[in-house]
């Protein structure tokens, strides 16, 4: 046998593996004439488990609210700036998590697809699930501190391998990335994605060799994979790892989770998406600018819970 290739014996890690295409139960999530395929499907993992990639959501679920449109080319709702948003905005989608909290209005722009609860509670999700590029707008009531915990999904077109036919490659590992910022009543900011939230990741893909692929602690690391586009990926490698029943919960324990690591504008690559750049004034705010932010690989971990309190 060849050396030089891949085989499950290279790896020592605590994830579960799965090779080559996942099965499909959904092939498109979302219709939208300028967007891609949103499929989903069920890896088989090596070790008998199955695994909903890329990540099990509640898109379908009529019990989760979607969050209100900010920038959305597919319902055709694209405001110019966060001002004209706020005003379009109904009472009625104020989601009450505390009926006397205060009122928080939560801007994000995420890459793919997020879902966010606050304090368990789920207050919204994106409406698109994978392209054209939108951002979102979500208002709910909240007394302090109060936790937000997002999942956060980067899509695929090739079911369980983590890729999508783009700069010429037919499997070509795209990039996640996610901003968020929390205004108060008085329009003051009191909470910006940063190095400061904590990130930890569920689903790696595509991996060619599972030799390239680290663990340290809780950090689930493969900063020393190839991310290289390929014609040819069928036979590369998936990690999958349980999540917490209860990681939405404001008592969940995420202290020996990895902080999130920041990416600049130009690493996510969003100077030319107006989903973003209608709305710098918010992101980008000089005092306290917002950073996106993702596990340590934003472009081979596909699936991310992000959490953080506001005191």
């Amino acid at each position: 046998m060849d050396e030089d290739i891949p085989s499950i014996s290279d790896y020592s890690g605590t994830a579960s593996i799965s090779q080559g295409f996942a099965t499909a139960t959904i092939n498109n999530l979302f219709e939208c004439s300028n967007g891609r395929d949103a499929p989903l499907g069920i890896s088989t993992a090596m070790d008998g488990s199955t695994w909903t990639v890329p990540a099990q959501v509640n898109f379908n679920d009529s019990n989760f609210p979607f969050a209100s449109d900010l920038y959305n080319p597919c319902s055709g709702l694209t405001f110019n700036t966060d001002t004209e948003a706020v005003l379009a905005l109904k009472d009625e989608d104020i989601i009450e998590v505390d009926p006397n909290g205060e009122l928080i209005t939560a801007f994000v722009f995420a890459d793919n697809y997020f879902e966010m609860y606050i304090n368990g509670v789920p207050v919204g999700k994106d409406m698109v699930p994978f392209t054209p590029f939108n951002s979102s707008i979500l208002r709910f009531r909240v007394s302090y501190p109060f936790t937000i915990a997002m999942k956060l999904v980067d899509w695929e077109e090739n079911s369980g391998l983590g890729s999508e036919s783009n700069q010429g490659a037919s499997f070509y590992p795209g990039d996640g990335g996610m901003v968020a910022v929390f205004k108060n009543q008085a329009n003051e900011i009191v909470a910006t994605t940063g190095a400061d939230w904590k990130a930890q990741t569920f689903y790696t893909s595509p991996i060619k060799d599972l030799s390239c692929t680290t663990e340290n602690g809780t950090q689930r690391l493969s900063y020393n994979c190839n991310t290289d586009g390929a014609n040819d990926g069928t036979s590369f490698y998936a990690l999958h790892w349980d999540i917490p029943a209860n990681w939405q919960e404001e008592d969940f324990d995420d202290s020996s989770w990895p902080n999130a690591t920041p990416y600049t504008n130009t690493e996510i690559g969003v100077n030319n998406k107006p989903a973003y750049t209608n709305f710098t004034s918010i992101f980008d705010d000089p005092i306290d600018d917002a950073e996106f932010i993702w596990s340590t690989n934003v472009i081979l971990d596909n699936e991310v819970i992000v959490r953080f309190t506001v005191e």
